[in-house]
């Protein structure tokens, strides 16, 4: 017999609390055991030996050897008996390795022997080995709090209900669920039933639910409205969500292009009006059966009586069952126009941290309407995950547990809507202690949270000589010289790195910078369609305008109002370049959406987003705002005049007009004699938008890091979430709050401890790339790369357009390239896509830099050697010097060594020259010298 001990975490105290028990009381221990030890063998999900222990009346119908239990008789339970039979014994339950104790066994007696009590409305579920005790077990200290889900629950309507879900939140950042450990108590019993955690309206009335767990307790406010008016079954609040959740509008079954088995639904069921009649009338009398509703093959097949290619979906006796049954007993009706629609959805808790193997914990989702009622839609939607390996999650009810060391996202999908949870795993056994870490602005301890929950150390910061050469690439793309860094080296003020980051922000290279960032996104650059084209004055024009406002530090949200507002001549007013360069409507409008918010809403211009919350009603309201641009010519043959007329998009489902519609917010019915361009543009640039600012501060982040809080970039969407969620709201809200100051959140990133953390790792974050513990190795760009090698070797750059002398970075056209920018992946400019600018290296890369004449040729008329030569300094000198130009350091020990020796053995003064320009050489080719670090 094994000792009572090895229940685990649910600890005996906690199981075994009625020894001496009233008949009524038998039943939250005997219900703790049965979970633990049995229910994960004998669930409806796994009933091994046909036998489920779920409920009373499956417990009495039994498996394949008869009834499990027979109340007030233990002795005549094969229940007993089989828990009772000798440890080798095959037929022993549990399994052998696993059996009872005698007081567990004593335990299932006395329940059974008081007439096996079971509450109305129960049902048992698996409770994971991992489960805390029970909520009147001794407190715990380490637990810090614990919460309720959702934080207020209202009742509307008699087929109402909701569920409520409690976690406890551990000192170390843990989270568990204690949802069926935790005691639930009603202010007022008589308002709503409570079962277990399920709340259902009794009468109309506010009241508050009480819970308490180990000493600590909580409370959420309960309100009923119209606990009598019954609710009518709904086809698309109702019937359509359970054809969602069950799968069968997805692209694999019916919901593909082409159906399946000759039944086709919209997938994700973006048209419901056509998903009626197909289920309806299509094959009259076969899929819905008005006159015997249970023989309809939307049921037969759903619950397996019928052959179907999908599998079984659900139970006869289940809630989607039920709700399919009675729709079509009433008719099998369409709704009516005025019927309430889903406004979105909330998934709670926001935030799972799990501290170990199968934790399980549940997601709630709770829907909102346009009514203002709210519905608890859990059990009506799909669920996924972004990472099986750490965090599966089952894809019907919303259980995520706990599995590899990780992050994943987990989703859940209602209607049109798809909203997320982060979920962090940890190892159970991980040593580890929160450093005490000093805080230099409010992007420091954002970051040095999350990296707490996934028990991550960051890095020390960088030495001042690495910090100076970083930060000089990072804000005007051009390496620091020998005296700037000899100053900065010297100077002793404690603040001298804030002092270096606002001398350089002042500088015109910093403008230069993000003019050619921005220049890029939005695309300047020249090209000859005839009538379509953009002529290289107009091209210039527009560089030219967004320069000067830039360089004048104009607030960035006015500068995109300008853009999106803009009317008149491309010469005349260079902004209406941004509609000239791109004519397509539907293509304009997923560059407006991609380029200033961050988001890919191509995929709804045929079906809704099956990954993100746009819709096809979003995308082509979206489109309506550039329908009415025009173009015609002007004067001068290569220039255009841009202006609004009339025009308006369809949408193809339903073949009328789209109303213009923004991007996820509320739109205004009337414009008060704007244009649409000039509403969106008001809104896009807008403080309460909530796209704008996070897009432009998520640019601004990448580039300082090499990979953004949402990465990519441009490819915002439910499914690919920002690392810290916290981190880019705190970041927008100081953009916004500096009034849409590009240099002020420059200024604070590159004051944070996170961007001047070191490149060297330690073992707790040597794999991390998304959640900055340390700084990233990032490849120079092109155009700063090809400015580096020519500042470095005093050779200059000519481009059209340009002087003698000018930078790669102030290239006004994305025509205009050369060999070394095509090859080092500088944006041609012919989309918005971020993944225009290439910064993978490639053979193509080291071969040109080996044997083409950018670091070559270069060298050899460079007149940096030949001048310190002429100046009679040593050779020794002349490395050192070389050095400092190219890497920002001196040569170490080991290199000195080496080239002290070449150097001795060079006999005269052409073997030296020679010998300097291959150090040189050797320096430029050097991956410290190409990379920024």
């Amino acid at each position: 017999m094994k000792p009572a001990s090895t229940i685990g975490p649910l600890a005996l105290a906690g199981i075994l609390l009625f020894p001496h028990a009233s008949h009524a009381d038998t039943f939250p221990a005997a219900r703790a055991l049965l979970e633990t030890r049995c229910l994960s063998c004998h669930n409806p999900d796994k009933d091994k030996g046909d036998l489920v222990l779920s409920s009373l009346q499956s417990m009495l119908d039994g498996g394949d050897s008869g009834a499990a239990i027979v109340p007030g008789k233990p002795a005549e339970s094969l229940l007993i008996e089989r828990v009772c039979l000798p440890e080798d014994d095959d037929d022993i339950m549990p399994p052998r390795g696993a059996v009872l104790t005698a007081e567990e066994t004593d335990l299932l007696k006395q329940w059974i022997e008081a007439g096996a009590p079971w509450p109305q409305g129960i049902t048992m579920a698996p409770r994971p080995k991992t489960a805390l005790p029970d909520w009147n077990a001794a407190p715990d200290p380490e637990i810090a709090s614990i919460e309720a889900f959702p934080k207020q629950v209202t009742l509307e309507t008699s087929r109402d209900f909701h569920r409520v879900l409690v976690l406890a939140h551990f000192a170390d950042a843990a989270t568990h669920d204690i949802t069926r450990q935790a005691k639930l108590t009603l202010a007022d019993p008589s308002l709503a039933k409570l079962t277990d955690t399920l709340l259902e309206p009794l009468k109309d009335g506010s009241t508050t639910l009480r819970i308490e767990y180990r000493g600590l307790a909580t409370e959420i406010p309960v309100v009923v409205k119209d606990a009598e008016k019954p609710r009518p079954v709904s086809f698309q609040l109702d019937v359509m969500p359970v054809l969602t959740s069950s799968g069968c509008n997805t692209g694999s079954c019916h919901g593909s292009a082409r159906g399946q088995d000759g039944f086709h639904l919209t997938l994700f069921g973006f048209d419901p009006k056509g998903d009626h009649f197909r289920l309806t009338r299509e094959m009259p009398g076969r899929r819905i059966n008005l006159a015997l509703p249970e023989d309809s093959l939307l049921l037969t097949k759903a619950i397996g009586d019928v052959p179907h290619t999908g599998g079984k979906l659900f139970e006869k006796d289940s809630a989607n069952y039920r709700t399919l049954l009675e729709w079509i007993q009433a008719g099998a009706r369409y709704d009516s126009d005025d019927i309430p629609q889903p406004t979105g959805i909330t998934v709670e808790p926001p935030q799972l941290v799990m501290k170990g193997e199968d934790i399980e914990i549940p997601l709630t989702v709770r829907a909102t309407y346009s009514d203002g009622t709210d519905r608890d839609v859990s059990t009506l939607s799909s669920y996924s995950t972004s990472n099986d390996n750490s965090a599966p999650i089952d894809p019907h009810r919303g259980l995520a547990t706990s599995a590899k060391r990780g992050e994943a996202f987990l989703l859940a999908r209602f209607h049109t809507f798809t909203e997320g949870v982060q979920a962090i795993v940890v190892p159970d056994d991980l040593p580890y202690t929160r450093p005490e870490l000093p805080e230099f602005n409010y992007i420091d301890p954002i970051v040095h949270e999350k990296l707490n929950k996934l028990r991550i150390i960051p890095s020390d910061v960088c030495s001042d000589e690495t910090f100076v050469r970083r930060v000089f690439l990072d804000i005007i793309g051009r390496l620091p010289t020998t005296d700037d860094r000899a100053a900065f080296l010297a100077n002793e003020d404690p603040n001298k790195r804030a002092a270096l980051i606002d001398e350089l922000i002042s500088r015109k290279e910093f403008t230069e910078m993000w003019v050619m960032k921005w220049a890029e996104l939005l695309q300047i650059r020249t090209f000859n369609a005839g009538p379509n084209q953009v002529s290289y004055k107009a091209a210039l024009g527009y560089y030219g305008w967004l320069r000067e406002r830039i360089a004048a530090n104009m607030p960035f949200n006015q500068i995109v109002r300008e853009i999106l507002s803009s009317k008149g001549g491309t010469f005349d007013s260079p902004a209406t370049n941004f509609f000239q360069i791109e004519q397509d409507t539907l293509k304009l409008t997923e560059n407006v959406a991609q380029v200033f918010m961050g988001t890919r809403i191509q995929c709804a211009q045929c079906h809704n987003h099956p990954f993100d919350r746009w819709t096809m009603d979003d995308y082509y309201g979206f489109a309506s705002f550039f329908a009415q641009v025009k173009r015609k010519p002007a004067e001068d043959p290569r220039e255009r005049v841009i202006f609004d007329g009339g025009g308006e998009v369809k949408n193809p489902v339903t073949n009328q007009n789209a109303k213009p519609r923004f991007l996820g917010t509320a739109t205004p019915d009337e414009f008060k004699g704007k244009s649409r361009r000039e509403a969106l543009a008001d809104w896009l640039s807008s403080p309460e938008n909530p796209w704008f600012a996070k897009n432009v501060a998520n640019i601004t982040w990448a580039h300082f890091f090499g990979v953004g809080i949402t990465d990519p970039v441009d490819d915002v969407r439910v499914s690919n979430p920002p690392s810290n969620p916290a981190l880019l709201d705190a970041l927008a809200a100081k953009f916004v709050g500096s009034n849409y100051d590009i240099r002020s959140i420059v200024r604070d990133i590159c004051n944070s401890r996170t961007y001047q953390l070191s490149t060297r790792t330690n073992e707790t974050n040597a794999t991390d790339e998304r959640n900055f513990s340390h700084a990233l190795i990032r490849r120079q760009r092109a155009e700063v790369l090809l400015d580096t090698i020519s500042q470095v070797t005093e050779t200059p750059n000519k481009f059209k357009g340009l002087p003698l002398g000018a930078h790669a970075v102030q290239i006004a056209d994305g025509n205009t390239s050369n060999y070394f920018l095509t090859t080092f992946g500088r944006a041609t400019r012919a989309t918005v896509c971020s993944c225009e600018v290439k910064m993978e290296p490639n053979l193509s890369q080291a071969l040109h830099l080996l044997n083409g004449d950018a670091t070559h040729n270069r060298v050899q008329r460079s007149p940096v050697v030949k001048g310190m030569l002429e100046e009679k300094k040593e050779p020794r000198e002349i490395i050192d010097q070389l050095y400092l130009r190219t890497l920002g350091r001196n040569p170490d020990t080991t290199e000195v060594a080496a080239l002290d020796q070449e150097m001795a053995e060079a006999k005269d003064a052409g073997a030296r020259r020679r010998l300097l320009d291959d150090v040189f050489w050797a320096l430029l080719n050097s991956k410290e010298f190409i990379f920024n670090h």
